[in-house]
């Protein structure tokens, strides 16, 4: 080149026309290599930019002072340079990839990438599902809750060990436990607005009571806490509850509800059950719901057999709820149930370990999980 012979000889380099010379080779250089290759002869410990800045030394004061600065601009030029046209190649070489890699979401996903849905997803849906077809509405409501909401106005007594620390995941201290606070009126409006993670659904129907007016037929799911672990029990959980209220329900027809909802959700045409007494603060009189089931052969098997199974907890809603939301319990009157959406789930699909469903494992998925393209629907099945 004779930019590098210039650069050996006495002479004062032509820094302009090297200047041409490597940005001509920038711009000519086909891929990263190239590029790679003009910045080594131009940069490099042996490069003609280098070797020019070198010769600075052996210049009189009065030619140091013009050529300096112009071979500090040629060096910034040149990497410069070199760096723009290096981003260039790697945008052109991500819009080359995005192109290749590109995917119409409005087609069919290829098998390999299909996801699956959750088997609790699919549950709350086909439980849906049969309640909104008998007229019940889907209500909503926070995990966070007040002591108000979750015990007090479903008639839990103070005391009642689901009230304590080793049952409920509260939040903060215990404001009746507060040193600082002597009036009693005081702690007690504190603790009517403490916090916890709701330990069922029911603050729901708490809210909604509180909201609507009756007549009032509803349903609630969501996730549910408590301090509990077991091939059975989970931490976090799920539930489904109803609540009906107005001014002539009855138990029989809380039964009728609850036979029809057990046949859809198993897709039997025939169930029997059977109603035990049982206590739960909220509702008077309550009991428990047992379905006929076979457990014979590793499997449960609803509507045959001579084994019974409890499934879910049901009542009529006791005075003091409806008098704590505020409605007449001498003129209203109402039915709740509740039932845990994930064993239901296991009972359905032959999920024997509620754990699982938490273990984020893919395979567990991929063989439990449902296609995403097969919506539930009473006419062809609830389980498609």
């Amino acid at each position: 080149m004779d930019a590098a012979v210039n650069a050996t000889s006495t002479s004062a380099p032509d820094v302009e026309a090297l200047e041409r010379e490597l940005t001509a080779r920038i711009d000519a250089a086909a891929d990263e290599a190239a590029l790679e290759a003009v910045r080594i002869d131009a940069l490099g410990k042996q490069g003609l930019v280098s070797g020019l800045m070198r010769t600075l030394g052996q210049m009189s004061p009065d030619e140091r002072q013009i050529m300096g600065p112009k071979l500090n601009r040629l060096r910034d030029l040149v990497a410069e340079t070199i760096a723009v046209r290096k981003a260039g190649f790697a945008e052109a070489a991500l819009e080359a990839k995005l192109r290749v890699d590109a995917i119409d979401v409005t087609l069919p996903a290829p098998r390999f990438y299909q996801g699956a849905i959750h088997p609790i997803s699919r549950v709350l849906e086909e439980m849906a599902l049969i309640f909104g077809e008998m007229g019940f509405t889907l209500e909503e409501g926070p995990d966070i809750e007040t002591d108000f909401n979750n015990f007090t106005a479903l008639n839990f007594p103070e005391g009642h060990p689901a009230r304590d620390m080793h049952d409920t995941f509260f939040l903060g201290r215990n404001p009746a436990n507060d040193p600082n606070t002597d009036d009693p009126a005081s702690s007690m409006a504190a603790n009517r607005e403490r916090k916890l993670l709701r330990t069922h659904t029911s603050p729901v129907q708490v809210r909604t009571m509180l909201r609507q007016p009756p007549p009032i037929r509803m349903i609630c799911q969501g996730r549910t806490y408590r301090k509990d672990s077991d091939a059975t029990h989970t931490p976090m959980f799920h539930q489904t509850e109803g609540l009906v209220i107005d001014e002539k329900t009855s138990m029989a027809d809380l039964k009728g509800v609850l036979m029809a909802f057990v046949k859809a959700y198993f897709e039997v045409d025939a169930v029997e059950v059977r109603f035990r007494p049982h206590y739960f603060p909220f509702t008077e009189p309550s009991a428990e719901m047992d379905v006929r089931c076979d457990r014979s052969g590793g499997q449960i098997k609803i509507g045959q057999g001579d084994d019974w199974l409890e499934i879910l907890g049901c009542g009529m809603v006791h005075p003091n709820v409806i008098k704590k939301c505020g409605l007449d319990p001498e003129k209203y009157q109402g039915y709740a149930f509740g039932m845990g959406v994930d064993r239901l789930a296991g009972l359905k699909y032959g999920m024997p370990d509620l754990r699982d469903y938490f273990g984020a494992d893919v395979r567990w998925l991929k063989h439990y999980g449902f296609s995403p393209y097969l919506l539930p629907g009473l006419a062809q099945g609830i389980a498609t």
